[in-house]
This record gives C-alpha cells, structure tokens and sequence, in this order.
C-alpha cells in the first residue's frame, strides 16, 4: 500500500521524533549555537518541533506558534545560523545510505 502522505513516508511521529532529537542533540552541541539553548527546555523544544513538522508533512498533530522570535532575543544572524545548521544536517541525512525503509 503506498503512503500518499510526506508524514507516513518520514515514519510518522516516531520518525519525525527521532530526526528532531538528534538535530537538537547536534544543535545544542554547536560550538556557536549551542550557547542559545543553555537553560531551555530542550525536551520541550523538541516536543514542539516535532508537533509542528509533523502538522506540516500532513500529520494529526497539532502547532500553534505562542512567542516571536525576537522574544527570544533571536536576531536575523542567529535565524540564518540555525538555517545554515537545517541545511547542513539536511546534506548529512540525504548522504546516509537508504537502509530500504
């Protein structure tokens, strides 16, 4: 049976949580970034990230967005940084083998 859904094809929730928890593990471990995480909830981070990409790949779940950014004290640099890390963890992803799952 194909999986019409993006969210199935990730692997769900489990899939998507698993992605989030060692982006964030990496995240955090960033000589420059991870400076930005110290006292935060990471694992509510990480629940909240997970929720909203897996609203976004079709999933059930559900995200609404309560703060801005710049409550964060989070400037455009920084914004650009945590993309440049996105992208870079995305060109690690896609150079993994493909284990057929």
């Amino acid at each position: 049976m194909p999986q019409d859904r993006l969210y199935d094809r990730l692997g769900g929730r489990e899939g998507i949580a698993a992605v989030v928890d060692d982006f964030y593990a990496q995240l955090v471990g960033d000589d420059e970034l991870g400076e930005f995480f110290e006292g935060s909830d990471i694992q509510r981070l990480r629940e909240t990230q997970t929720a909203f990409l897996c609203e976004a790949a079709g999933g059930p779940e559900t995200y609404e967005l309560y703060r801005s950014l710049d409550e964060y004290g989070v400037t455009g640099e920084d914004a650009d940084a945590v993309v440049e890390a996105v992208a870079a963890y995305q060109e690690e992803l896609l150079a993994r083998p493909n284990d057929g799952s």
